[in-house]
This record gives structure tokens, sequence and C-alpha cells, in this order.
């Protein structure tokens, strides 16, 4: 019996040999998943907002250069000859000017600056999310390859079960013992078999697709898990405490808060739009003209000036045709739906946590009993076999009791993977997963 079951969980979790596990598998994932790849460059380039909202506070110093060239030809209208005379005039003026302007008030600038700072927040915990949503679609996807391979040696070890009862069947049906019905139905459930071990085999290049989509790779073989995990309760063992951290803790709830602020800040800002500005403007420049008049003779002409200039300049707006106040009933209304977008992300936070909460729970006590079922199982077909030897059972009796145990290795396989699954997920929830959660769960594989 013992080692039957040794043979059992072997299938269930896989050979010991294997090319990586998973955190090899994550660490992978993270050179080469293109979705991670896109929320890492979007959280880059969400800290350049921080410059650009301080950029608002700082001086601003602009230059300009000219040099244009002048011909002039006029005749001065009256009846002297020599006062009517035709004059020509050629001269080149050029110049430069430098200004300086140095924000004193401007409201609007100092609540885009505030606003900066919170895009910046709403960036990190943007790209905090999306670590977390990595950990779990490579988790999700590594145990789904196992998975698959746990059910295709179930088929396998099924195929290879019924195939020996197909034996026995006519074997028996050869020296008169069994009818020709025991052959039928041991063949029926043999195809069945080649049926279901194809769809297996199938299903695992699927997922195993799915895992080279993450990770640009699948290694030959992946750690199972060990024999007999222990698979423990979440700590705190309190649903409550896992929904409020998951309300206050969750990226996406701190997200949202920054999006809430920023958009309680855009009010302020486009409020300021009543509001006058005032500006330090300092100036200093040169121009300059060279040439000369011809009227008769060339008469030298030209000069030059230097120009410095300090002053504040006050602007107060009196009527923009309404744009002012549409846009501060607009930033309103778009605060009461950031507000409202805040309750739904906590709600959603809130359902989360309770899901994988229950899901954890739930996928415990489920293993527990798959355990005991799979133990039922065996015995049960040990002794369907032995009936079936010495004549109290028929042959359908064993084949159903295969396929009972058949069913129960498979549900444990899962319900295992799942309950680990839903662990990483209400670490996620709470806000919580990270790379300590994967070398967690990677210490729970075969080394």
């Amino acid at each position: 019996m013992k080692k039957r079951l040794l043979v059992l969980s072997l299938a269930l979790f896989g050979a010991p040999a294997f090319g990586a596990d998973l955190l090899q598998v994550y660490r992978d994932a993270v050179d080469y998943d293109a979705q991670f790849a896109s929320a890492k460059s979007s959280w880059t380039a969400g800290q350049e907002k921080l410059p650009q909202g301080r950029a608002g506070l700082l001086p601003v110093i602009s230059a300009s250069a000219n040099t244009v060239w002048n011909e002039v030809d006029y005749r001065r209208r009256i009846a002297d000859p020599v006062l009517g005379r035709k004059i020509d005039s050629q001269y080149n003026t050029n110049g430069y000017q430098i200004i300086l302007t140095q924000p004193l008030f401007r409201w609007q600038n100092y609540e885009q600056y505030g606003q900066s700072k919170l895009a910046v927040a709403q960036a990190d915990a943007f790209f905090a999310q999306a670590k977390q949503d990595l950990i779990l679609r490579v988790s999700q996807a590594y145990f789904e390859v196992l998975l698959a391979q746990a059910n295709l040696e179930t088929s396998q070890m099924q195929k290879t079960a019924i195939s020996e009862q197909l034996e026995a069947a006519k074997r028996n049906f050869e020296v008169g013992t069994a009818t020709i019905v025991d052959t039928h139905e041991a063949q029926s459930r043999f195809d069945i078999a080649t049926s279901q071990e194809l769809a297996a085999q199938n299903e695992l290049e699927i997922k195993r697709q799915a895992l080279r989509l993450i990770t640009g790779k699948v290694p030959e073989t992946l750690a199972p898990l060990r024999r007999q995990v222990e698979l423990l309760r979440p700590q705190p063992d309190n649903m409550t405490q896992w929904v409020e951290t998951a309300e206050s803790g969750s990226p996406l709830v701190a997200a949202q808060e920054a999006a809430l602020e920023i958009a309680d800040k855009e009010v302020s800002k486009q409020r300021a739009g009543h509001l006058p500005t005032v500006d330090l403007v300092a100036t200093t420049g040169r121009n300059s003209a060279t040439g000369g008049l011809t009227a008769g003779a060339v008469i030298p002409y030209g000069y030059d000036s230097h120009v410095s200039t300090v002053g504040v300049q006050v602007n107060l707006p009196i009527f923009a045709g309404g744009a002012v106040m549409s846009r501060d009933r607009e930033a309103v209304a778009l605060r009461d739906k950031a507000r409202a977008d805040l309750d739904n992300t906590k709600r959603s936070a809130a359902l989360n946590a309770r899901q994988a909460y229950l899901g954890v729970t739930s996928g415990l006590a489920q293993v527990k009993a798959l355990r005991q079922a799979l133990v039922s199982s065996q015995s049960s077909l040990d002794s369907n076999k032995l009936g079936y030897e010495v004549g109290v059972r028929i042959n359908i009796d064993v084949l159903n009791a295969q396929q009972q145990l058949a069913l129960t290795r498979r549900d444990l396989a899962k319900a295992v993977f799942d309950t680990l699954v839903a662990q990483l997920r209400l670490k996620s929830a709470a806000g919580s997963l990270s790379e300590d959660d994967v070398q967690a769960v990677n210490a729970l594989l075969e080394k």
C-alpha cells in the first residue's frame, strides 16, 4: 500500500528531474515580459512629471537676435529742385535681447507642482501593482504547466491500468470465466483513456506556450512540488483584517487616492484663472544700425544702443468668454468622478481580499479531504481488483474504481495549485506581495 501511494504522489507532483524552478522562471519574466516592460517604461515616464511641475516655479530665460538689411528710395514732394531731390538709404539694423521671467505669484503653477508630486506617487503605485501582477501571472502559468503535466501523467497511468484490465478481461473470456461484455467495457474505457491522453498532451503544450509568452522560453522540465507539501493558513487568520489591509494598502487604492488629490488640486488650479499673476521681468539687449544716406553725396548713418530693464508685471484677467468658469465646473465634476472611482476601487479591493481569503481556507479544506479521498480511492480500487479476481466483483466495478482514483488524483493536484495561487492573490489584494513570497513558494518545490 505504501509503495502504491508513493507512486501516486510521484505521478501527482511530477518527476524529480527539472530544469528551472519558480524563482528562476520569475526572474526570466522580469527581463522578458512585454507587459511588465511596458509598465516599467510608463513608470519611468511618470517620474518626469516632477521636474515638469517644478519648472513652473523656476525662472524662464529666452533670447532673440535679428539682423536686417534695409534699402530705402524716396523723394520729398516739394518744388525746390535741391530739397526735392531723390534720396537713397542703405543700412543694416541688428540686435539681440535676453529676457528673464521669474514667476512671483501664479497660483495655478503652485497647484500644478503639487499635482506633479502626486502623479509620481501614482506612477509608483501602478508600477507596484504591475510587479504584483507579474508574480501572479508567472505563478499561475507555472502551476498550470505542472497541473497539465500531472493530468497527462494521470491519464497515462489510467490508460496503463485500463490496458491491464482489458488484457485480463480478454484472458478470462478466452478461458470462459467472463463474458464478452467485460472485454467490450474495458475496450471502451481504454479508447476513452486514449482520447483523454491526447487531450492532456495538447493541453500541456498550450500551457507551455502560455508560459513562453511571459518568459520567452520554457525549460525542459519544471521543479515539481514536494510530496505531501504542507500548506499553511493565512497569517493573520482573520478575513476582516485582510479586508481592512486591502482597503488601505492596495497599490490600486493608493493610485486612486492620488488621482482624487490630483483632481482636487485641479479644481483649485482652474479657479486660479480668476486671480492675477505677478512676474519679475528683467531684460537686456543691444540694437545697432550701420549704413548711409545718398542725396548727391554719401552721408554716413548709424547708431548703437544698449538697454536693460527690471520690473514687475501684473496681469489681471477680467473676462474670458466664460471659459474659466466652465473649466471650473468641469474640474468639480471630475473630482466627484475620482471620489466615486476611489470608493469603487476600495470595494473591489475588499472583495478581492475576501475571495482570496476564502479561496485559501476552502482550498486547504479541499486538499485535506482529497488527500484522504485519494487513500480511500486507492483502497477501493485494490478491493475491487481483489474482488474481481475471486469473482465477487465484475469488470465494470474495477473500471469505475480506476476512474474514481484518476478523478481524485486530478482534483487533488488542482486543489493544491489553486490554493497556492490563492495565497499569492491574498497577498496581492493586501498590497504586500513581493519576490520574498515567490521565494517562499519556491521553497516548497523539489530541489
